[in-house]
């Protein structure tokens, strides 16, 4: 009786995690349905969406870790020869760089 008993609450709350997951993946298509439409409309009004895309990931990140992968991009500009004669990155890689700054 008592494996019953156990058997029937451990479904339920596998049944109820099951649930819950597949509610919060419904609530997250939502989400990503959103934000393609706010870079749609920023697209729209001229922005470049791959660089704010390029924004918000850095802006994620921890500050120290930011400096750490801008010192290795900007190491290995230098070793491709990438960077202009004052040091700094050229075209597109300056504003990469300029972001993670």
């Amino acid at each position: 009786m008592m494996t019953q008993v156990t058997g029937t609450i451990a479904k339920n709350q596998l049944r109820a995690f099951i649930e819950s997951i597949e509610r919060l993946e419904d609530e997250k298509l939502d989400l990503m349905a959103d934000i393609r439409e706010v870079y749609a409309e920023a697209k729209g009004m001229g922005y470049d969406t791959k660089i704010m895309r390029q924004v918000v990931s850095i802006r994620k990140k921890d500050f120290e870790k930011r400096r750490e992968e801008e010192f290795v991009l900007e190491t290995y500009l230098s070793a491709l020869d990438m960077l202009d004669k004052s040091g700094g990155a050229t075209g597109e890689i300056r504003k990469t760089v300029n972001l993670i700054e």
